[in-house]
């Protein structure tokens, strides 16, 4: 008589079921690294998110003391103290700029882009004499 046939259908089931607790005991450990991953990235993320805020306020505050140190006030204040004998320029030496510095230098910079725009003209540079007052 044939009895190697339940043993063989008994071992292939073992073998099969050792193999899918193996897949999932894998699967578990794969899901378990992963949700690690995740929270390192997580926290690392948080920190940086931290240390930018940080940086960002020490900036502001570093804006604010450079802005309080350049003002007229402090300044002249700051000459007599440390007897640097400094004067402010004469008036008649002082050209004003009435147009927005930073389109004015972008203009130079693309002189020829803002030609185009401006039917052709071209920026006119200004150019100081010892003399005082503007020259084009």
């Amino acid at each position: 008589m044939n009895t190697r046939i339940p043993r063989a259908f008994a071992t292939q089931l073992l073998v099969a079921s050792l193999v899918v607790l193996g897949a999932g005991g894998g699967l578990g450990f794969a899901i378990v690294d992963l949700r690690h991953d995740i929270s390192v990235s997580a926290n690392t993320s948080r920190v940086l998110e931290q240390r930018i805020v940080e940086t960002e306020r020490r900036l502001a505050e570093l804006g604010g003391a450079i802005a309080a140190e350049q003002s007229p006030d402090v300044l002249a204040r700051r000459n007599q103290a440390f007897a640097l004998g400094l004067v402010p320029p004469p008036e008649a030496r002082l050209v004003r700029v009435n147009e927005s510095v930073t389109t004015r230098l972008a203009a130079k910079r693309n002189a020829e882009i803002f030609a185009a725009e401006n039917g052709g003209e071209a920026v006119i540079p200004v150019r100081f004499n010892l003399g005082g007052g503007a020259q084009r």
